[in-house]
């Protein structure tokens, strides 16, 4: 019987719940002024890509701040992170 059967999950599950809890642990404090500055932009309108030419970066750049702060945020999308965000006072409305 495996140990997911048994109901313990695999070294591998259980390395990225780890990091996942870490990630909700940090919380909204933690957001870095990059990361906080992108949410803001992204929110003004703007696309990922729009947001990388503005600030002179590539896309995956802009796309891997937004997953970091979606994490810190405990969110999935933008519209969960707008929300989150507005609701913490970490963007300008």
């Amino acid at each position: 019987m495996s140990s997911e059967a048994e109901g313990t999950k695999s070294r591998p599950a259980a390395e990225a719940a780890g990091k996942r809890q870490e990630a909700r642990e940090q919380g909204p404090e933690a957001l870095t002024s990059r990361e906080i500055e992108i949410l803001n932009l992204i929110f003004s309108g703007r696309a990922s890509s729009e947001v990388a030419e503005l600030l002179c970066v590539s896309k995956r750049t802009i796309d891997f701040h937004l997953g970091k702060a979606y994490a810190k945020l405990g969110v999935r999308n933008r519209v969960q992170a707008f929300k989150k965000a507005s609701e913490l006072g970490i963007i300008q409305s």
